[in-house]
């Protein structure tokens, strides 16, 4: 047993999720290397006072799934599984895909049945809405693979990006939490970009552990209207199996107007899913300081210390913009020197420069001073 699994245990049921006595967990682990991981959630739940109930699934049983699936079979699925969440408290979970590009043949159109007739009800209308919630990955191989590490290499990094002081964390976020509150206009500038919104009056919200692990991130959502301007992403995304790069979007009065990418009429279909994949639901700064280059998990990508990541789709219920969809993809752009700089303004103030805040009160929030 990896001791490290039993801090992490604890973080996730003590910390992240604060189970109280007799409150329902629904622990879900897709895949099969997190079954220690899980075990111990489930014990410490126990310890807790808690009451768990675990699923368990993994990718080639839902690719199996998904390749033929029927609308009924979906709503039955989400009405089953809807009643299960409805009952939960809290929900724990643990993601460890074998091959994060299993589901990559299967239809289009398929996917989209599952996001609208699965997914947006369980999990976006009632999990994300009703229960104390995070989700982690779990360390595999293929999460090795994806960062050219070793296995044990990259379970010591994921360790430390799991494990670290979030409180500590949480303190420093609160200026930059403070000042994204009473911001107006944003500006972002980079290479291939040049984009601009207004966050006035939606609010922010940090994330310090209680809904994502590894966290690190404050988000909020541009005003749906406002977005203007062209976006180049400097990073790999995966969506529904497939690996997009290059992509760029350029925006007219909010909604995504052209978009490009390695497989142009693959993104644009992604984008065409509803009338609310073109706008943008997330706005958000990542800060988690020992993630510092991508490996295509969104998990871990989008709380890259000096990026930032700009959502297709759906907004958050804390920090709402009025966008609905069944989308809701974060793509992740990074800012530090190596990746191009760039610099992020908030009404007209210099705010960060190639990935490091400027103004003093934030500066907390630089790698330096977090580790």
């Amino acid at each position: 047993m990896d001791l490290r699994n039993q801090v992490l245990a604890r973080n996730l049921v003590n910390y992240s999720c604060r189970l109280q006595k007799d409150e329902k967990v629904l622990i879900e682990l897709k895949g099969t290397s997190g079954l220690e991981l899980a075990a111990l959630v489930v014990e410490e739940a126990y310890r807790a006072g808690a009451l768990p109930f675990v699923r368990i699934s993994n990718e080639r049983t839902d690719r199996a799934f998904l390749l033929s699936v029927r609308p009924e079979q979906l709503r039955l699925l989400a009405e089953v599984d809807g009643a299960l969440m409805e009952n939960m408290q809290a929900y724990i979970g643990i993601r460890s895909p074998a091959n994060i590009s299993e589901l990559s043949d299967v239809p289009a159109r398929s996917l989209e049945l599952n996001s609208v007739l699965y997914s947006s009800v369980v999990h976006s209308d009632i999990r994300i809405k009703k229960t104390k919630w995070v989700i982690l990955r779990y360390p595999n191989e293929s999460m090795a693979q994806l960062s050219n590490m070793s296995l044990a290499a990259f379970e010591d990094y994921y360790y430390s990006v799991c494990n670290l002081d979030y409180g500590k964390m949480s303190a420093a976020m609160d200026p930059l939490k403070e000042l994204m509150d009473n911001t107006d206009m944003v500006r972002i500038c980079g290479p291939g970009t040049d984009v601009a919104f207004s966050i006035k009056g939606v609010g922010s919200v940090k994330c310090d552990g209680l809904m994502n692990i590894p966290d690190g991130e404050i988000y909020t959502a541009p005003v749906r209207g406002s977005v203007n301007g062209t976006l180049r992403y400097n990073t790999a995304s995966t969506h529904d199996g497939f690996l997009y790069n290059d992509i760029e979007f350029e925006f007219k009065d909010g909604k995504i107007v052209r978009a490009r990418a390695n497989d142009t009429e693959r993104i644009n279909k992604v984008l065409d899913t509803d009338e609310g994949a073109r706008y943008i639901g997330e706005f958000a700064l990542g800060v988690n300081p020992y993630i510092v280059r991508p490996m295509n998990d969104t998990l871990f990508d989008e709380k890259i210390a000096g990026s930032f990541h700009f959502t297709p789709g759906r907004c958050y219920a804390d920090a709402p913009n009025g966008n609905q969809s069944a989308v809701h993809w974060d793509i992740v752009c990074i800012q530090t020197p190596e990746y191009g700089g760039g610099e992020i303004y908030f009404d007209g103030v210099l705010i960060r420069k190639d990935g490091m805040f400027v103004p003093r009160e934030l500066q907390g929030l630089n790698s330096d001073k977090l580790k």
